[in-house]
């Protein structure tokens, strides 16, 4: 399998829906002359990651996920056989969601994924969670890759990738909006080290608020037969400024890894696991804000 092209659209709001659908529609096109299999947008791309402290106002900033705003990338991603990951504050009833609609190639829609762990303690607490994580057996121009999606907060708990792991995941797509400094960077470094897998994320730029970009991919490689130690398995790490970073990812390299290192579903021991779905919390983690 030749390298997968994987566009990370690390590029500013513009401050209305139509702008973004433009400017997104734009990026794409760039992001196909540079060759990208895939592409990325950062979290929530439709609305630039506002969520209105008004019920009304935030309802009415939503955007449907068979209207036009979406549509219009599902579309786009047939015409540049290129398949496209496009954010979006999503209607729903009784609260919009954070979503990823994953478009492959010939503009079929793979799956529809809102965040499940939602940022409660902020302004998250105003958007409904989703209920699962998907895989899906992606047909790309360089062949088909099982790729998952998580969202921003959703990093941070390790259940999140291990499950799309379990469910074959070789690539998770990660659309972000928060500063990515050095333990951010190192929860994905982690998530794709121990499952094995790569994960590509897309953040906004520096100038958009609470953002710094630093989009990355990592291939999650951590050992070659032709090294004597570990390797940097980041092999894209973006800068602060808004722009299309484009990342060639081994397909074949990971596969071959999967198939003979150690992590990942290699040796776990499920049946000593049980605590981990308890449903009690206790202290010092209790927090009035939490909903199930």
């Amino acid at each position: 399998m030749e390298k997968l092209k994987i566009a990370l659209l690390q590029i500013m709001p513009t401050g209305t829906t139509d702008g973004n659908l433009i400017k997104g529609i734009e990026c794409c096109r760039d992001a196909k002359k540079q060759g990208a299999d895939v592409a990325l947008f950062p979290e929530m791309w439709s609305c630039g990651y506002t969520i209105q402290e008004n019920l009304d106002e935030l309802r009415h900033m939503a955007v449907a996920p068979d209207g036009e705003f979406v549509n219009t990338f599902a579309n786009l991603a047939k015409e540049l056989n290129m398949a496209i990951g496009i954010t979006f504050l999503e209607k729903h009833d009784p609260l919009p969601r954070n979503t990823i609609c994953l478009y492959d190639r010939q503009g079929n829609l793979q799956y529809s994924y809102a965040k499940v762990h939602t940022c409660d303690f902020g302004d998250e607490c105003r958007l409904d969670a989703g209920d699962d994580f998907y895989v899906t057996d992606l047909n790309t121009a360089k062949g088909t890759v099982k790729v998952g999606s998580m969202i921003c907060y959703d990093r941070e708990f390790p259940e999140s990738a291990r499950i799309m792991m379990l469910k074959g995941a070789e690539l998770i797509l990660v659309p972000n909006a928060c500063p990515m400094e050095i333990n951010r960077l190192s929860q994905l470094r982690g998530r794709a080290y121990e499952n094995m897998l790569a994960i590509a994320t897309c953040n906004y730029p520096a100038e958009q608020p609470d953002c710094n970009g630093h989009s990355t991919v990592f291939d999650g490689v951590a050992y070659l037969p032709k090294l004597s130690g570990s390797r940097d398995t980041c092999i894209l790490e973006a800068g602060e400024a808004e722009g299309i970073y484009i990342a060639d990812l081994n397909m074949d390299m990971l596969r071959t890894y999967r198939e003979h290192e150690v992590h990942g579903n290699t040796y776990r021991h499920p049946k000593k696991y049980g605590i981990l779905v308890e449903e009690k919390i206790e202290y010092p983690f209790l927090r009035q804000d939490y909903r199930e």
